[in-house]
């Protein structure tokens, strides 16, 4: 047995472990959720029934958190809301669309900045098969 064999794990190793279990549980609800819905509905089913498997699974979450957005050394006025913050650690962006494209993904990193979180998950539940309809961003 050499030194590395017994070292502890990081404070990092320990928070990217607990991050990912986070994320699995995440994708779980939303897996349980397009099983039981299918597509077709509008969003705001969708985030209802997410948040009801969330608390299920005994996660924290906050529903259309309000999040201000800074521009130089003011805050802009608006209603700008989070779909869902899970933990305060992911941010949850929920879409019913023909297909996912590039301002869909600019808008998921824009609010993980602004949540200062640096994972996301942008979820489409208007698909047949919901594993094409989840992808997984990283700051």
């Amino acid at each position: 047995m050499n030194h590395q064999d017994t070292k502890a794990p990081s404070f990092s190793d320990v928070n990217m472990n607990l991050q990912d279990e986070l994320a699995k549980n995440i994708v779980n609800c939303a897996f349980q959720v397009h099983k039981t819905l299918g597509p077709g509905l509008l969003e705001s089913y969708y985030e209802e029934a997410l948040c009801y498997e969330l608390k299920q699974a005994g996660l924290a979450y906050e529903a259309q958190k309000p999040v201000p957005v800074p521009y130089k050394n003011i805050f802009l006025n608006g209603q700008f809301r989070l779909d869902l913050i899970v933990e305060n650690k992911i941010v949850i962006e929920l879409k019913c669309v023909e297909k996912l494209n590039d301002v869909h993904k600019a808008q998921i990193l824009t609010y993980m900045r602004l949540a200062n979180t640096r994972l996301g998950f942008l979820i489409n539940f208007n698909t047949a098969l919901i594993k094409n309809g989840i992808r997984r961003f990283a700051l």
